[in-house]
């Protein structure tokens, strides 16, 4: 199926693993020139034939200056896939260990920033580029956005973030450009699957095999499928939602049946 994505351009944040990286390389796949914005480059990065930039995203102009340096590279942008998030394990599992009264200032600022800021500023770099050429912004969210249980400020970000995709798409809409989020459930990345990362330490302090606890919490998350979703199945609803189609200020679940609720 051709997605008419062929010599368009993209920037996208945080693609140097993960969902990111399957972006990328699925953007790259449809004929895509792309530029990707992170604090590290990885083997896995510099291997593709995206351009790779080193830049933090948290920062007040950290977001503007990808946008500048993109530009200076392809000219214009078609795409901006908002994906940057997560980040430092130790800040992710803040938001589960502590309640409301526990997590001060710092870790919501902080989360906001890597989540929230990030996106919104790039947005605002990019759409005079995209307006100029009818382009399309993708933020991807999370099925934890609708959920009261998990990490507090990752959740409550990403709620934010949905509603910011809402705001782009009716104040720009008339101009030609469309916004939409993709919500992921839980995905096969580093979070789940490293033996460091977020799940696989909460593994070892229950004294549960990884393998295992990671049944359980897909069982009890209410993954109907049973199963992570992959990010390259995360990148291709991307792709999708990035080629020229009439479907804005909407959001798409990705999560495997988790979210019950119409």
């Amino acid at each position: 199926m051709d997605l008419h994505l062929a010599g368009k351009t993209a920037v996208v944040t945080g693609g140097s693993k993960g969902i990111g990286l399957a972006v990328v390389h699925t953007l790259l796949a449809e004929g895509m020139r792309v530029v990707t914005g992170s604090r590290t480059i990885t083997a896995e990065l510099k291997e593709s034939e995206a351009v790779p930039m080193t830049v933090d995203l948290t920062t007040a102009h950290g977001p503007a200056e990808l946008i500048d340096r993109a530009v200076g590279v392809l000219g214009s942008i078609d795409l901006l896939v908002n994906n940057v998030g997560v980040g430092d394990t130790d800040d992710f599992a803040k938001g589960v260990r502590f309640n409301l009264l526990e997590l001060p200032d710092d870790a919501w600022e902080h989360t906001f920033d890597l989540h929230f800021y990030s996106a919104l500023r790039a947005s605002r770099a990019a759409l005079p580029y995209l307006i100029e050429r009818k382009g399309t912004i993708v933020n991807v969210s999370s099925a934890g956005a609708r959920a009261a249980a998990g990490p507090a400020d990752y959740n409550v970000s990403k709620a934010a973030l949905g509603a910011l995709t809402k705001v782009i798409a009716e104040q720009f809409g008339g101009q030609g450009v469309r916004a939409v989020t993709v919500s992921p459930g839980p995905v096969g990345t580093g979070v789940w699957t490293d033996p460091d990362g977020f799940v696989g330490r909460l593994a070892k302090e229950q004294g549960v095999p990884q393998e295992v606890f990671m049944e359980q919490l897909i069982s009890a998350s209410g993954v109907t499928t049973g199963r992570l979703a992959t990010p390259e199945e995360v990148a291709r609803l991307i792709a999708f939602l990035a080629s020229p189609v009439n479907i804005t200020g909407s959001e798409h679940l990705i999560d495997g049946g988790m979210i019950k609720h119409v």
